[in-house]
């Protein structure tokens, strides 16, 4: 299926693996340019010559201004920015009285703040437009929280209810906004687990992990005009493990 993404500029966070470098490729495939951005200079150089990204530079989301940064770097070498994919690692784990004030903060920043910095710099180059994808990758703990996460049950859970006011206000002008909530995925971070099979199946109904390029798919299809009369949502790539509606 041909999605017509060619000649659209995308940037990517937290690109140089996982599910991030996925999206980045998914959307390569499709014939969209690309801005690979996450901390490492080093990943990101051989990630960009493994997926045939020609635009990448380092991004450090925890750090307030990263994420604006990022966007006007993208705009002045891709000329826009039609797509935007936000993703950001999972905060250390802790209950409520175990995470610092100081926790906090640096995780508002990185898996909040982040994601309005980067609308903030991107909206009003794609509502000139008339076009614009806004993807956030978040986690199945924005719909239902997971033992000991306590800053990602909490902050995930807000962007949805910012998703779900934003995609109203830019409908009107061709930019939609969702977000897709990874379930037990088999990225480096899940492998170096070692799960069993057997562990594997009690937790996920499909009785396997994901596959990064499983969720990278959909998000390249909500970024193409097929996509375009879905806004708003929250979709979960997880195998049947919410239990909720």
């Amino acid at each position: 299926m041909d999605l017509n993404l060619k000649g659209k500029k995308a940037l990517v966070f937290g690109s140089s693996s996982g599910i991030g470098k996925a999206v980045a490729q998914s959307l390569i495939n499709e014939g969209a340019q690309v801005a690979l951005c996450s901390r490492s200079l080093d990943k990101l150089e051989a990630t960009a010559k493994e997926i045939g990204a020609t635009t990448y530079f380092a991004c450090d989301l925890t750090k307030k201004g990263e994420a604006k940064k990022a966007v006007e770097q993208t705009i002045d070498k891709l000329g826009s920015v039609d797509i935007l994919v936000t993703n950001t690692g999972g905060p250390a784990k802790g209950s409520f009285m175990d995470v610092s004030l100081e926790q906090w903060n640096n995780d508002y920043q990185s898996l909040w703040l982040s994601v309005v910095e980067s609308l903030h710099a991107s909206l009003p180059t794609m509502k000139k437009n008339n076009f614009g994808r806004v993807l956030l990758i978040t986690s199945i703990a924005a719909k239902e929280p997971l033992a000991g996460l306590t800053t990602s049950n909490g902050l995930r859970a807000g962007l949805t209810g910012l998703v779900k006011s934003v995609a109203n206000e830019y409908a009107p002008f061709g930019v939609t906004f969702n977000l897709l909530l990874p379930g037990y995925t088999a990225t480096d971070r899940l492998k170096a687990l070692n799960l069993s099979d057997e562990k594997v199946k009690a937790m996920v109904p499909c009785g396997r992990l994901g596959k990064p390029s499983e969720l990278a798919d959909l998000a390249t299809f909500l970024s193409s005009e097929k996509g375009s009369y879905i806004t708003g949502q929250s979709i979960a790539v997880d195998g049947g493990v919410l239990k909720g509606h």
